[in-house]
């Protein structure tokens, strides 16, 4: 399995290349495009933060930070596909990976929080 901020770096490219699909776009694609362009490269950007935390418990707030951000990316992909901005299917892959980040970073969180003494 790929580390943590090696996948969320990935993650971050996929969503620097769907963004400039959507830059293309004029009008609703556009303004949705900036709020995922955020939100999908900020997880990553704050999981790198907490590998350098000062201590565990900022170790966790970064954490929990990337994961409340994969999830407002995981809306704004829901919402691309609802109002057909973008096919469903062609969004399938980058949401699915979305929601895996989301998971592995809750599982990161909870482990971390059993670990505080």
């Amino acid at each position: 399995m790929q580390p943590i901020p090696d996948r969320t770096f990935q993650f971050a490219i996929r969503i620097v290349k769907l963004y400039q699909h959507l830059e293309e776009s004029s009008g609703v694609a556009r303004t949705i495009g900036k709020q995922l362009l955020r939100s999908g490269t900020s997880i990553g950007a704050n999981v790198q933060e907490g590998q350098a935390g000062q201590s565990k418990a900022d170790f966790i707030s970064k954490n929990y930070i990337a994961l409340k951000e994969a999830r407002e990316t995981l809306y704004w992909l829901k919402l691309l596909a609802a109002t057909e901005i973008i096919p469903e299917i062609r969004l399938s892959p980058i949401s699915q990976e979305a929601e895996e980040i989301t998971r592995i970073l809750g599982a990161i969180i909870v482990k971390a929080k059993g670990t505080i003494k």
